[in-house]
């Protein structure tokens, strides 16, 4: 039996739904398990549940489909459907294995497919996460489990990653974006343009800010908020 591609639409327009709906129908091996019409309920469906191919609009309320895509740590393979042409550079920025501009002929939404899913099968082959980081700090190499991660801060060219190790805090050259990638699992979600906490040592949130393990209050940014909000 061959594989099957879970597909999640998240678009806040019913018929751009149904387009999309339509021609994943005609695929055998792709299966549509969700729709979501804002950012806010894509990210509590794929807290639930896995999606192989996410198909994202980008203008949508409260917070827009780039927005969306730049909180998470661990993306889909994203294919972009939307009716502006002017996000193709920050989509392919963000990942996205294709750009589909409306309407969607079922010739373009076939070729994406087919483009996402070789994406799909080399993730599948790079399945086992890690347990750890290794950075370089000073010419020297360091271990970091994940686990003790509290969180990481942007600082110009540089990151610092605080930790509940004895060695508290490490500060090396790179960018969040970089160190996202590495920061594979769902422990770990952006927060702020800055900021990448560990769900696991998250003490206290209240509006605007969060309270770590170590006690260090990191900021949520606004459109971060609206995606935390349960």
């Amino acid at each position: 039996m061959g594989v099957t591609y879970k597909c999640l639409i998240v678009d806040d327009e019913k018929p751009a739904h149904q387009v999309l709906l339509s021609h994943i129908n005609q695929c055998a091996d792709l299966e549509c398990v969700g729709h979501a019409y804002n950012g806010k309920d894509a990210l509590l469906f794929m807290q639930e549940k896995d999606v192989d191919i996410l198909f994202l609009d980008i203008n949508m309320p409260l917070v827009s489909g780039l927005e969306f895509l730049e909180m998470l740590s661990v993306k889909p393979t994203t294919i972009v459907t939307t009716a502006y042409s002017d996000y193709a550079l920050e989509s392919y920025q963000n990942d996205a294995v294709d750009y589909l501009l409306k309407p969607i002929s079922f010739a373009k939404f076939l070729k994406a497919v087919e483009k996402a899913k070789v994406f799909c099968k080399d993730k599948l082959q790079l399945k086992e996460v890690p347990s750890f980081i290794t950075i370089k700090e000073d010419g020297m190499d360091y271990k970091i489990n994940l686990d003790d991660i509290i969180y990481v801060e942007s600082a110009g060219n540089y990151i610092k990653i605080f930790t509940n190790s004895r060695r508290k805090s490490y500060f090396v050259y790179g960018s969040l974006v970089g160190i996202k990638n590495d920061l594979s699992g769902s422990n770990f979600v952006q927060v702020h343009r800055s900021f990448i906490v560990n769900k696991l040592n998250i003490k206290e949130r209240s509006i605007g800010k969060m309270t770590m393990t170590n006690n260090d209050e990191v900021p949520i940014g606004r459109k971060y908020q609206i995606l935390l909000d349960q």
